[in-house]
């Protein structure tokens, strides 16, 4: 299948301001389970993010997309029809088993993968956001307000971009069921339709909902959320459960090391009204209280036994990508 080039500019139904439209794609890694120490699997954080991308990188993005795909599943190119490459998703769970795998082939690949993927970010003019949320052992979370409260938060941010270009933005979200997608972004409807006060104008239409198999933006920023976000963040917040709970298994803590600093730098930061510092990826973290800063931070250079911490592997060459794993290692 020819890959076609080009920035894929093109027109939108929904432009209301300025003359560039954004798509704004987020996704969610965890659940609002009760974090408890001594179950293996109990998931530890719940992040919700994704990523923005203007109308005219639309097409090019997807295209640079597809290809990093084929190149990490070579298996991929004898598919005939564009339906089918883009159905055919790349899951971030399935390149974190790679991460706790001792294999140093399946580490590099999944690695390599990121990278390439980080590289698309860069190059198409993407930013990122997320809403992170770090469990307390043993407390009750309310799942419903955490999402929609993190959906909020990201859809404010979203508005602050956009107003800094004088251009109009759309959020995708990934479809979860009927009853969750209205709790979701009914929080927004209100502020965006309100009687008293319009506080989202450059968003003309609440949140919408896709399917991954169908959007590539929501393929990749599930990548971004569970692929790298999720595991960078329990390996950083809940470090003490690291070699006893599988979402912080030590090999995430390369994740962290390798590309979090890339995506610190795509982050829409701002200062609010009081000065404060706001936008981006945003931490609550209920259990150590620390900031996001301590994701973005360069880790110590020694381990707690004193040894010398592993050195993180150079990028990985998109020539290095292929040939990939066997298709059944990677299953999405």
């Amino acid at each position: 299948m020819a890959v076609p080039r080009g920035s894929g500019a093109g027109h939108s139904c929904f432009r209301t301001w300025g003359s560039l439209l954004y798509l704004c794609y987020l996704d969610e890694s965890g659940t609002g389970q009760t974090l408890n120490p001594a179950v293996p699997d109990s998931v530890p954080v719940m992040v919700i993010g994704g990523f923005t991308v203007p109308e005219n990188q639309v097409q090019g993005l997807v295209w640079d997309f597809l290809e990093l795909k084929k190149r990490f599943r070579p298996e991929l190119r004898r598919l005939s029809s564009l339906t089918q490459m883009v159905h055919h998703e790349v899951k971030g769970e399935a390149l974190r088993k790679n991460f706790r795998r001792e294999g140093r082939n399946r580490q590099r690949m999944a690695h390599g993968f990121l990278d390439q993927l980080i590289n698309i970010l860069e190059r198409r003019g993407c930013t990122v956001m997320a809403r992170i949320w770090v469990k307390q052992d043993g407390a009750r979370n309310d799942e419903s307000a955490m999402y929609a409260a993190a959906v909020t938060t990201l859809c404010a941010t979203f508005e602050h971009y956009l107003a800094e270009r004088s251009s109009s933005g759309i959020a995708v979200l990934d479809s979860r069921n009927p009853h969750d997608n209205t709790g979701n972004v009914h929080c927004v409807t209100t502020r965006r339709f309100g009687k008293d006060e319009e506080r989202l104008p450059h968003l003309p239409e609440s949140p919408v909902f896709g399917h991954s198999n169908t959007h590539i933006g929501l393929q990749i920023a599930d990548l971004l959320v569970s692929a790298v976000l999720a595991p960078a963040a329990a390996v950083a917040y809940v470090a003490d459960l690291s070699g006893i709970n599988v979402h912080c298994h030590p090999g995430y803590r390369t994740v962290r090391e390798r590309h979090c600093p890339r995506i610190g730098k795509l982050q829409h930061r701002y200062r609010s009204a009081i000065g404060k510092w706001v936008g981006g990826v945003v931490v609550s973290d209920a259990r150590g209280q620390e900031s996001a800063g301590k994701l973005f931070a360069p880790l110590a250079t020694t381990q707690r036994d004193g040894g010398p911490r592993p050195r993180v592997p150079e990028q990985v060459s998109s020539q290095e990508l292929a040939p990939a794993p066997p298709a059944s290692s990677l299953a999405s």
